[in-house]
């Protein structure tokens, strides 16, 4: 049997307090609550640390620096400790024939027990041939890595939905994780997702034998429940009507709302208004930057990002963009101008049925 978590961290010299202190920590990043913590410990000290193949394509390795750079320790530990990573183009010290016998070999001696991790798109044009590792076609290698893999983590945009290289007009006909496997694939998008959702899926994974609960687009619900828009500190400048009109505006300098500046946070889903990044210090909003709604489905073609979008008098917080769907552009803006519209024409109905009520007293 392999090493444990609990053994990894022993020989390192982790005291007993400093493990329970991680599995708490492990626990409540995996959504799984500070009851679990028990189950969390047993399940770190018994279980060996999943192999791990981490696959490269259409990339620009962003979300990988961001993951090993993060402030977060459980990020650290969770690279270091958590998992074994047999492989990975960005991050292992053997190359060439040795790279591949280390993939190999954890394929022939896991099977049906390692994590496979992807990062990027993968290109179907021409046979797959815009991205080539040892010979093969990323299509190849991604079919005969997931073939045998306990689970399939899409890490990032580009995994998760093809990304940038999927972007109109997409050259390489390049294509998401999910439609080239026939199995669950777990799509953890952003550019760069956050680096704590790793050790969420990974830490549910040995904990309970499962991946984490899922929305419709893969994604996990613990992370991807929410709108950026909802949890945002900006949020009440929203409610209220205070806008960043330009960004050296006095209303810029006032933290104001950035909606009408193109930010896509009422129709994108995330955890970075609350988990944040670099140990919970910022995100972008916070930065002074709207949101480019990099967790959702075809985001590069959503653009311009700062296109100018519209709020209108009267919105309150029960008719804001919540009643809005996912989708940016003139969809959405027809969807909110209707939507407006009929709250204009609600209130206005209302008010002559008032001064009709009070006419007739008055009478």
């Amino acid at each position: 049997m392999g090493e444990s978590i609990w053994q990894s961290m022993e020989r390192k010299g982790y005291s007993r307090r400093e493990f329970l202190q991680f599995c708490a920590a492990a626990a409540t990043v995996a959504g799984l609550g500070q009851s679990a913590v028990g189950q969390v410990a047993s399940a770190f000290e018994k279980k060996e640390k999943p192999p791990v193949v981490w696959m490269h394509f259409q990339e620009c390795t962003g979300c990988s620096e961001s993951f090993i750079r993060a402030a977060h320790p459980i990020v650290a530990e969770a690279l270091l400790d958590v998992i074994s990573l047999n492989y990975s183009e960005t991050l292992m010290a053997a190359s060439g024939f040795q790279a591949e016998k280390s993939l190999s070999d954890t394929i022939a001696n896991n099977r049906g027990k390692y994590i496979m991790v992807v990062e990027g798109a993968v290109p179907t044009k021409d046979g797959g041939v815009y991205c080539m590792v040892a010979g093969k076609t990323a299509l190849q290698n991604l079919k005969t890595v997931a073939q045998d893999a306990a689970a399939i983590i899409a890490w990032g945009a580009c995994a998760s939905f093809g990304g940038v290289q999927a972007a109109r007009p997409n050259p390489t006909e390049a294509v998401p994780v999910s439609k080239l496997v026939d199995k669950p694939v777990i799509n953890v998008p952003g550019c760069p997702p956050i680096a704590d959702v790793m050790m969420s899926v990974v830490t549910h994974l040995l904990v309970l034998g499962t991946p984490p609960a899922l929305d419709n687009q893969g994604r996990p619900k613990e992370f991807y429940g929410r709108r950026v828009h909802d949890t945002c500190y900006r949020r009440p400048n929203y409610d209220a009507g205070l806008f960043v009109e330009s960004w050296d505006d006095e209303g810029a300098r006032k933290g104001y709302c950035l909606y009408k500046m193109g930010c896509r946070g009422p129709v994108t889903y995330n955890a970075c208004s609350v988990t944040k990044w670099n140990e919970g210090v910022s995100y972008p909003v916070q930065s002074g930057h709207g949101c480019i709604g990099c967790s959702e489905a075809g985001f590069w073609d959503n653009g311009p990002y700062y296109q100018h979008l519209p709020s209108f008098p009267g919105f309150g917080v029960e008719s804001t963009a919540d009643t809005v769907g996912a989708v940016v552009g003139v969809a959405t803006l027809a969807g909110v101008a209707a939507h407006a519209v009929a709250t204009n024409i609600r209130k206005r109905s209302v008010i002559a049925e008032v001064h009709t009520e009070e006419g007739r007293k008055e009478s």
